[in-house]
């Protein structure tokens, strides 16, 4: 059955102002389209976020498409050049929120699928799509949700790709085969407030933490591995004081992060973090937040399909990278043993006048059929 291209269908998907946590439907209508394929399809929700999970076959191996339906919101109408959703195509480009990020590969995604299906009714193994509407926010009532319930009753992944936008220069150039973790921690130093013409009155939380945070700073917490950079180590935020010039502050309260290599553990980072604290003689409590365990697959049939598709279609040779923040990949890798991330150019991603140029659009959506045929033929 020919519903149309990858445009038709991502422009139906941008016109909905799916704006976290909201679906505005886009799920629905995926679920229909899909079912003329052959896909059943349920919807799994919790609280004010819906997830489809919608699968074809019922054999291993399972090939799972994963993605998001919901969007940042737009920032000031008046800067963009053109209503965010109402998706319109200027200078060989599709301007809307969610054109690159991730919409665009979600309606590649279904036609690659459509066109595979048509071409191979009787292909071996199945095939899913995993969509969520709780990506851009908390990621707490989304794609880890579907996970919890496709364990619980021993639905297993084989391969995965998260549509995300991973090329940098041209289509392809990039994907992702794993992320870095995330642990993050509020520092409370204690100090004494007074006048800062009497410091001897009083003790000040900056002056006291200050060294301590140059050493914590400095310090080179691993030395990365074949896929992972270093871990790093960022403050975010630094707050003290009354608002007064003339007054000492009683506590300072820090924020910072990490983002963590594979050959680190937050229980040894944490570990590290007191010890130093603790030798500069600080009064201090410590909140912590694990944010996202890293993951990653190796190179494998996963990433070689994938690969050799991006060299058919495009000519380009991919690199692996585990660069960036957390993505969904994080809690798929718990149920799935390959999981990469691969999807269009990513440099307008969450800016004003977000868009995907048009000419990637099919070649998007063949890398994935490709992708279907290497890893599912009859």
């Amino acid at each position: 059955m020919n519903h149309g291209s990858v445009l038709d269908l991502v422009k139906d998907l941008i016109a909905r102002r799916s704006v976290t946590p909201e679906d505005a439907g886009c799920q629905n209508l995926l679920a229909e389209r899909l079912r003329a394929s052959g896909f059943g399809s349920e919807t799994l929700a919790c609280d004010e976020v819906v997830n489809l999970w919608t699968r074809r076959g019922n054999t291993a191996p399972l090939l799972v498409f994963a993605g998001h339906t919901d969007v940042v919101p737009t920032g000031p109408l008046e800067k963009w050049s053109s209503d965010p959703f109402v998706p319109t195509e200027r200078d060989g480009k599709l301007y809307g929120r969610g054109a690159a990020d991730m919409k665009s590969s979600i309606a590649a995604f279904v036609v690659a699928a459509e066109e595979f299906v048509a071409a191979h009714p009787q292909h071996r193994g199945s095939i899913g799509l995993l969509i969520t509407s709780d990506e851009e926010g908390p990621s707490i009532n989304g794609t880890v949700k579907v996970c919890e319930a496709l364990a619980a009753r021993g639905e297993s992944l084989d391969y995965c790709i998260v549509g995300e936008p991973t090329s940098v220069q041209a289509l392809g150039d990039t994907v992702k085969n794993g992320r870095r973790g995330s642990l993050s921690g509020r520092l409370t130093v204690k100090g004494l407030q007074g006048h800062v013409a009497y410091p001897q009155l009083a003790r000040n939380p900056i002056h006291m933490v200050a060294p301590a945070l140059a050493e914590l700073a400095q310090t080179q917490w691993d030395q990365g591995n074949e896929y992972f950079p270093p871990t790093t180590f960022q403050v975010s935020n630094l707050h003290a004081g009354t608002g007064a010039t003339n007054v000492i502050p009683g506590e300072a309260v820090l924020d910072f992060n990490f983002r963590y290599a594979s050959c680190s553990a937050p229980a040894d980072l944490q570990a590290r973090v007191a010890r130093v604290l603790d030798s500069h003689g600080l009064e201090y409590t410590l909140d912590w937040t694990l944010g996202g365990q890293p993951f990653l697959t190796p190179r494998g049939e996963l990433s070689q399909a994938l690969a050799g598709a991006i060299r058919d279609e495009t000519g380009v040779a991919t690199e692996l990278s585990t660069t960036g923040g957390t993505s969904d990949g994080r809690f798929i890798a718990r149920i799935c043993p390959q999981v990469v991330e691969f999807g269009p150019i990513n440099a307008t991603i969450h800016q004003i006048d977000e868009h995907i140029r048009l000419d990637t659009l099919e070649p998007l959506k063949n890398i994935y059929r490709r992708t279907l045929e290497r890893l599912l033929p009859d």
